[in-house]
């Protein structure tokens, strides 16, 4: 059986352009490791052909025929796949198509009563790799549909809903697939290289506006030791990669764990390697032998998630008040050259033009390398969607493809959704202004960097100056958000 798994090309642009970082998605490249043997699985990350999806798909598709597509989406990504279902199913009328990710996950009942649901064969919900494994092999014969946990499927003129199946054994999976079954290519953050990697699957925290208790639980699983390692030493010696972005939803749950990673990774000598992470800020905080050791073994970017210096905001996030912890974080990053990207959120309920003031200022303050700020977004089946709903305070509550994080999809008690929204970017420049590398970033990407400074900054300076005069900020923010859309509007797709 020929099989194709595909992911999206929408970007979330937040931080820098939407070309400059390009990774690989993991999930799926697991998903096509664990089918059995005797199969043909090719791997499609439509990041990489952005620039004309339609053409690619078509010419691929037709020169595979495979026999199943599946494709992978979040909420915000969820039209564009949509648009591929149709195309894919102009194209070969009786291909299997299955959905899987975040949003068929949360959003598997819905789906199977829209529009689009006489298009989709299967959906896959929670972790893939034995529900869409089982899955081929019923397709094949060697399995029953309504035996598979975790699987909705077609019967009559509806779905039937398989009920929920055990978390797997993390052991028993074998690394993704980075070799020539994997078409495309390129994968970069700025001018390096990269590859994807996990440690561990799940967190056991309480942030109330995401959705990863819907793919785990309140859970934590880590890998075997030797299949981390294995997995990086792929990355590093088959693929001749030194950047690796560690895709665990917080790496440092338990501390213990990360100080015997560290100590194997330095152990194995590896030159010039370096990971990108995602923690929270209290473990962070706590722990800064940890943080010596992380940076010892190569970690050289942490997002930590801020969020919000309000006690107020941070106890409707479910978060607790973590502002202390937050500043001891980046301190202890800092200390060992750790780059740190903050994450902040705004427009939770009460918040005011004070209180996105003050947010900036912090970032400003705790010297934050760079920051990830998004507006609070009412994401599916979430404890904060329920909780704006309830209060009167979503603006956008069906047109997912604006919950990328950049969109203000809520007003507060005090801001309408469209003020909100301009705030948060005129503050951003107000408060923020231009980026200055600090000299961490710079010595981890002189190039870039340095292109930045001498090239692109006084250029962008010179042009948005004469905005400014000529429109005004209200006209230089409109301009701005004119062209946010067309990024991931893929016109070939529409015209399918």
């Amino acid at each position: 059986m020929k099989i194709v798994l595909m992911s999206m090309p929408d970007v979330a642009a937040v931080i820098m352009h939407e070309s400059a970082f390009h990774m690989p998605n993991n999930g799926i490249a697991s998903i096509g490791a664990n089918i059995d043997p005797g199969h043909e699985v090719f791997i499609i990350d439509l990041i990489r052909k952005r620039r004309r999806v339609r053409r690619y798909v078509t010419e691929t598709l037709l020169r595979i025929r495979p026999d199943v597509v599946g494709l992978s989406a979040m909420a915000w990504q969820y039209r564009t796949c949509t648009q591929l279902v149709r195309l894919i199913k102009r194209l070969l009328p009786n291909v299997k198509i299955v959905l899987g990710g975040y949003h068929a996950t949360l959003m598997h009942e819905e789906i199977a009563v829209s529009e689009e649901a006489p298009l989709i064969d299967f959906i896959v919900r929670g972790e893939g790799e034995e529900v869409f494994r089982r899955l081929i092999n019923a397709l094949n014969g060697q399995d029953r549909f309504e035996e598979i946990p975790s699987l909705s499927y077609h019967r009559g003129n509806g779905f039937v809903h398989n009920p929920r199946g055990a978390l797997l054994d993390l052991s028993q999976l074998k690394l993704p697939i980075r070799d020539r079954r994997r078409l495309t290519w390129g994968y970069h953050i700025m001018n390096d290289k990269v590859e994807v990697i996990e440690t561990s699957r799940g967190c056991t925290r309480t942030c109330n506006f995401c959705s990863m208790n819907h793919m785990y639980g309140r859970t934590f699983r880590s890998f075997p030791m030797e299949r981390i390692l294995a997995d990086i030493d792929d990355i590093y010696i088959n693929r001749r990669t030194r950047w690796i972005f560690v895709a665990d939803d917080n790496l440092v749950l338990e501390p213990d764990r990360v100080l015997a990673l560290c100590d194997a990774i330095i152990a194995r000598r590896y030159r010039g390697l370096n990971f990108v992470v995602q923690a929270d800020c209290i473990t962070m905080s706590r722990h800064e032998e940890m943080v010596r050791r992380m940076a010892q073994a190569g970690f050289k970017t942490i997002f930590l998630g801020i969020e919000n210096v309000s006690k107020k905001n941070l106890k409707v996030a479910g978060k607790g008040n973590i502002v202390a912890a937050s500043r001891q974080a980046v301190a202890n990053c800092h200390k060992y050259g750790i780059m740190v990207v903050a994450g902040m959120i705004f427009g939770f309920p009460d918040d005011d033009e004070e209180d996105i003031i003050e947010n900036y200022r912090f970032l400003k303050a705790i010297e934050a390398d760079t920051s990830y700020c998004q507006i609070l977004t009412p994401y599916p089946k979430t404890g904060m969607r329920q909780y704006l709903l309830d209060e009167g305070l979503v603006t956008n509550a069906d047109d997912f493809t604006r919950y990328n994080g950049m969109w203000a999809n809520v007003r507060t008690r005090h801001l309408s959704a469209e003020e909100l929204q301009y705030l948060v970017w005129y503050h951003q420049q107000k408060v923020m202004g231009w980026w200055e590398p600090s000299e961490r970033v710079r010595r981890r990407g002189p190039l870039w960097t340095g292109i930045w400074i001498y090239a692109f900054r006084p250029v962008l300076k010179i042009i948005l100056g004469r905005q400014l005069r000529k429109y005004g900020w209200r006209g230089r923010y409109e301009r701005h958000f004119r062209r946010i859309p067309e990024v991931n509007r893929f016109r070939d797709l529409d015209l399918a």
